[in-house]
C-alpha cells in the first residue's frame, strides 16, 4: 500500500536528525508499527482491567505470608 504523505518541514527535519542509519520510510514505519502495538496494549490492559476486581485480589494477597525479603530482594 502506498500513501503520499506530506511532513511539515519541522517533522521532516526532527526525523532527518534522529533517524540514523534508516531511510525516512523505514522511520515512518516503524513509528507507525510502536503506536499501533501501544494503542493494542493499552485496549488489551483496559479489557483485562475490566474483568478483575478488588475482592479477588484482596483474596490472592491475603495467601501471601507475612515475612521479611530474602537478603538479595531488600532495598
Amino acid at each position: 500500500m502506498n500513501f503520499a504523505l506530506r511532513i511539515p518541514d519541522y517533522y521532516k527535519d526532527e526525523i532527518e536528525q534522529l533517524k540514523g542509519e534508516v531511510s525516512i520510510n523505514q522511520f515512518i514505519v516503524n513509528a507507525l508499527s510502536e503506536k499501533i502495538a501501544s494503542l493494542k496494549t493499552l485496549d488489551y490492559l483496559e479489557e483485562r482491567a475490566k474483568r478483575g476486581s478488588v475482592e479477588k485480589m484482596m483474596e490472592i494477597l491475603s495467601k501471601v505470608p507475612d515475612t521479611e525479603p530474602e537478603k538479595k530482594d531488600r532495598l
